[in-house]
């Protein structure tokens, strides 16, 4: 009898299964088959649709990549990008061999330390004594066994360059560009870190930006707003950038009970065993934070200007000051703090049970202090809340925040002008708004409602947006079918256009529009860009240029031009391009003028495009130096060659074409 109702469970678990199955799979095609763009009526036919979402919701194009769209039907491509499950095993092969990105920030803070951490350290244990670190070292023969010394003391407390590091997170972050086949995901999540901007230029925060976009941005791009808020405001990386790791109630508004738990603490750290130099200097710097400590507004008028309300979104000056009473205590778990990182053990269960019931609330990197928090009534927009309410009233600031009518018109504007125009038109932001209201900030219902009007099909959007140096770059490379074996070459060049990746200081991050990219300085080094590129003159980047033109030799310039214009700028309108490009294809000097050129225009201050020098130092990375002249073309006439010469001479006219394509204005355009 058990065994016939085993049976019977197991058939009948199955089925459900795949019922779920099914009805999982009919559900999709469902909504793809709900789904229906209106190009047709914007007088697009499928393949320039394709050619369009291509430009606007990944990288840019792979060769051939229009065609698979148009084959597996527009609706379906983009439903699949929603979906974000695409496999990506080249990718994570080529992800394997960097050992910070399956760290954790806690991890991370260890491996990655600073210099002055790894000193004080090796001086505590007698590695090195403080004159030596003073490099007071007299001789060539001293230096070298000082450098030894604390080389191997490195190596036995698994410390590394903390250039390596960002090194990582640049490379990281240009090879899934350039690789994933979820696209949207990973454009998405350019999108979102820029509006939560943080930078590495912040000592406090760079440590924790890996961890940031990994853990914090990319999972949650399309998801409800309210989450990437709250994940934001919790992480390490924007708790330290915009200061609310310090932010506490004065002490005059803390109560007697908050008095006395501070002082428990201090007194518990003043009579901790084996304290060495450094562990005095931390319990004197918590007494002067302490001494000090008092409300720092920074995150509070970021959150509701930058990241929710925007700066017209009907908030005061008193708003912020109560927001930022609200989020008083919420800070970065101590176990992070670069001083105690190697001292501090977790709370054994009874500690945590004890805090827990004071109020204090210890998830992952994050920590609300209830002795720091100020327990006071507090109104913001309207809302009251009330005294004593500590972690949940800034759960509930998020909330009210995320569900703004002032949020759902912000945030729809700036997606409304990542994706579709740099001004874009006030109905399709009213539409988007409106979705985002009802679906209670459902960020991926908002894309649908974007993507299914017709302002995004419009003459007025196709074709509209610049690309930004890192877009322009990795165009390039996913457009030419590039092998990328040394991405920190590439961002070299990045840098170098006028995009300091992850190092916009200001919170508002890299403006999203055209006119912050172009000027005549940035013109010259896209070309500059190009043309290198094409000449594969920039380490690392490996391509076939006749392969993308079935090994087929162009029987001239001019034919050269018009093939590799209709590989680069899939189903756009060439007449006016070729014309343009054209003179350029006859001087062979063109690429020496271009560097020139471009080594004598002064970079425009917002570029920034100085790398430290210690990280440059440490990392060993040579400046991207400006293409070589292509060698002369022989022609059939001083004025324009008929023919193209073939075999291996070909190759410096192809790359001259390609490099100017890619450095034409159409091709900055998407």
């Amino acid at each position: 009898m058990k065994s016939t109702l085993r049976h019977s469970f197991f058939v009948l678990l199955v089925l459900l299964v795949g019922i779920c199955l099914s009805s999982s799979g009919e559900r999709e095609k469902a909504a793809s088959k709900a789904l229906q763009f209106p190009h047709k009526k914007a007088g697009l036919t499928e393949r320039q649709a394709a050619a369009h979402l291509l430009s606007r919701f990944t990288f840019g194009a792979r060769p051939g990549q229009v065609d698979e769209v148009v084959k597996m039907g527009l609706e379906k491509w983009f439903m699949q990008q929603l979906q974000t499950t695409l496999p990506d095993q080249e990718l994570e092969q080529k992800l394997a061999g960097f050992a910070s990105l399956q760290m954790t920030n806690e991890q991370i803070a260890h491996a990655y330390a600073s210099n002055s951490q790894i000193l004080r350290l090796a001086i505590d244990e007698g590695i090195i004594t403080k004159e030596e670190a003073r490099n007071n070292i007299p001789d060539k023969e001293s230096r070298l066994a000082y450098k030894a010394r604390l080389s191997a003391f490195m190596k036995e407390k698994g410390f590394h360059a903390e250039g390596q590091l960002t090194k990582e997170l640049i490379n990281q972050k240009i090879l899934r560009a350039t690789y994933t086949q979820n696209q949207l995901q990973e454009v998405l999540t350019s999108f979102w870190f820029n509006h939560f901007n943080v930078s590495l230029y912040n000592r406090n925060c760079a440590r924790y930006i890996l961890s940031y976009e990994r853990d914090v941005i990319r999972p949650n791009v399309l998801g409800k707003f309210e989450a990437i808020l709250l994940a934001t405001a919790k992480s390490p990386a924007m708790l330290a950038y915009l200061d609310n790791y310090k932010s506490a109630a004065a002490p005059t508004a803390l109560t007697p009970a908050q008095k006395e738990a501070q002082k428990r603490q201090l007194q518990a750290l003043n009579a901790q065993e084996g304290q060495d130099s450094t562990w005095r200097q931390v319990v004197e710097k918590i007494k002067n934070v302490r001494k000090n400590q008092g409300l720092n507004e920074n995150y509070a008028r970021e959150i509701m200007e930058l990241h929710t309300l925007g700066v017209d979104g009907g908030y005061t000056q008193q708003d912020v000051t109560q927001a930022a009473r609200i989020l008083t205590g919420w800070t970065i778990n101590p176990t992070l703090d670069q001083y105690k990182v190697t001292r501090f053990q977790p709370a054994s269960p009874a500690r945590a049970r004890a805090l827990a019931y004071q109020g204090f609330v210890l998830d992952g990197d994050f920590l609300f202090a209830a002795n720091r928090h100020d327990q006071g009534e507090k109104v913001v927009l309207g809302t009251t809340f009330p005294a004593g309410g500590g972690y949940e009233e800034g759960l509930r600031l998020i909330k009210l925040l995320a569900q703004h009518p002032s949020t759902a018109r912000f945030i729809s504007t700036k997606l409304a002008t990542r994706f579709v125009h740099d001004t874009p038109p006030q109905s399709l932001v009213d539409k988007m708004a409106k979705t985002f209201k009802e679906k209670e900030g459902d960020i991926q219902q908002v894309l649908v409602t974007m993507v299914s009007a017709p302002e995004f099909w419009s003459k007025e959007a196709l074709r509209e947006k610049t690309k930004s140096p890192f877009e322009l770059a990795i165009s390039s490379v996913r457009s030419l079918n590039a092998e990328v074996q040394e991405p920190y070459q590439l961002y070299n060049w990045i840098a170098k256009m006028g995009e300091q990746m992850y190092r916009y200081q200001a919170p508002t991050g890299f403006p999203d529009r055209g006119t912050y990219w172009i000027n005549t300085g940035s013109l010259l080094n896209r070309m500059n860009f190009g043309l290198a590129l094409a000449a594969q003159k920039i380490k690392g980047i490996s391509f076939d240029l006749m392969a993308l033109n079935q090994h087929r030799e162009p029987e001239s310039a001019e034919a050269a031009l018009l093939t590799y214009s209709q590989h680069l700028l899939p189903e756009r309108d060439l007449e006016q391009t070729i014309r343009r490009l054209t003179p350029t294809l006859y001087d062979p000097g063109f690429s020496q003028k271009v560097g020139v050129a471009a080594s004598k225009v002064q970079q425009p201050a917002q570029a920034e495009t100085s790398e430290p020098e210690e990280e440059t130092m440490m990392m060993g990375q040579q400046e991207a130096k400006p293409a070589k002249p292509s060698k002369p073309q022989r022609t059939a006439s001083a004025a324009k060659p008929t023919a193209a010469p073939s075999g291996k001479d070909n190759a410096p006219m192809l790359a001259q074409v390609v490099g100017i394509i890619i450095g034409s204005p159409e091709f900055q355009r998407r």
